[in-house]
């Protein structure tokens, strides 16, 4: 009995040690970019200790008083609220679509899709800054908007598509038998049912444009 309590004593142990240095490998990014944060000098230390030898708020305050910090962040929210707003409404009424309806191209559409998901997205710098150009778009709000919206949508109809396959479909067949229109029950039945991956998509949808 003795020598089982021993045992379990080790293993407990050895479990708070492992938890400890996991604690410690996870924090130390954290605690490591707080010390620049608090550092004085100008440059990016090489040294590797979080523990600073002075200690400073100027670069908090030059970048919060002597740059238009503000205007940055309120263009950010904006860009990225804008984008998450009209990627996930494009990609629910896509997804819906490709889900519960046949027509001609549906599969070229699914595949196509898919296809822009496997280039690099340098690969559209060029194309996309010569449709922005073409529409006047160039350092405006709007074509960052316009540009985070189609990269996005692709990746967020496959998701949405593959969670709407999962609803049953008798819950549409009784609602026609009630004489709901496509647009009812896509609006009051599929949607709320599909609130936790529509939730998932907006904030990658924000995340990306971030």
């Amino acid at each position: 009995m003795k020598r089982e309590e021993n045992v379990s004593l080790e293993m407990s142990i050895l479990q708070h040690m492992i938890l400890v240095l996991a604690s410690v490998l996870t924090l130390y990014p954290v605690l490591w970019v707080i010390k620049i944060a608090l550092d004085p000098s100008e440059g990016l230390s090489t040294d590797l200790s979080v523990v600073s030898q002075e200690v400073s708020l100027n670069n908090f305050k030059f970048i919060l008083f002597e740059q238009p910090f503000f205007t940055w962040l309120l263009n950010s929210a904006i860009i990225s609220i804008s984008t998450t707003l009209i990627g996930v409404l494009l990609a629910c009424t896509a997804a819906y679509a490709f889900s519960r309806f046949r027509f001609p191209g549906r599969s070229a559409g699914l595949i196509s899709f898919l296809v822009t998901q496997m280039f690099p997205g340098t690969l559209m710098l060029i194309p996309l800054y010569i449709i922005l150009e073409k529409l006047h778009l160039l350092d405006r709000i709007a074509g960052l908007v316009f540009v985070y919206s189609t990269t996005a949508i692709p990746f967020c109809v496959w998701i949405l598509k593959g969670y709407f396959d999962t609803i049953p479909k008798d819950l549409e067949e009784a609602a026609r038998v009630d004489g709901a229109s496509t647009f009812t029950i896509f609006w009051r039945i599929m949607m709320p049912l599909a609130r936790p991956v529509i939730a998932i998509t907006a904030l990658f949808s924000f995340m990306t444009a971030w």
